[in-house]
């Protein structure tokens, strides 16, 4: 990433301020601006939060060294979720063959990080807004055909 890129990104995040005039601190939004602003946090099973964080492991999974099918697994899981792509980083190891990336998302991310000697992956997937990382579970199922599949669940930024 070119470093001017960078420093557009790290500025952007800051939030803009609120003032007030009798200089107090601002408290937590109301629940009417928090419905007006435009963060992209979700509801899920009734909690307000930043968004959902899947902790996937794939045991007893085949292809887990096939560096292309990995790549369009994870373009099918960014389109059965209904996510934004923005990029796609993979490296391949040597000499086991694993696989390690991500896939970058305007919703978060998907990476996966695979040891085909084991037979096995573990992989993360987050997204906030309109995104339904659920439903990566069974695209995930049906490419690496898993005897086993672990999922944990992460609600992020419960409280903020």
């Amino acid at each position: 990433m070119r470093r001017s890129a960078l420093f557009q990104l790290v500025t952007g995040l800051e939030a803009p301020g609120v003032s007030q005039q009798d200089g107090s601190r601002t408290g937590a939004p109301t629940a009417a601006q928090a419905n007006e602003r435009n963060d992209h946090f979700v509801v899920r099973n009734g909690v307000r939060c930043a968004g959902a964080h899947l902790i996937i492991d794939l045991y007893e999974a085949e292809r887990l060294d096939d560096i292309d099918h990995i790549e369009e697994t994870l373009r099918c899981c960014v389109a059965a979720a209904n996510a934004t792509l923005l990029h796609i980083h993979l490296h391949h190891f040597e000499p086991n063959g694993g696989v390690s990336g991500v896939a970058v998302l305007a919703e978060s991310h998907i990476s996966i990080h695979s040891w085909p000697e084991a037979s096995y992956a573990a992989l993360d997937v987050f997204m906030c807004g309109n995104a339904n990382p659920d439903a990566c579970v069974p695209v995930l199922r049906e490419a690496f055909k898993p005897e086993r599949v672990a999922v944990s669940v992460l609600l992020r930024g419960q409280g903020a």
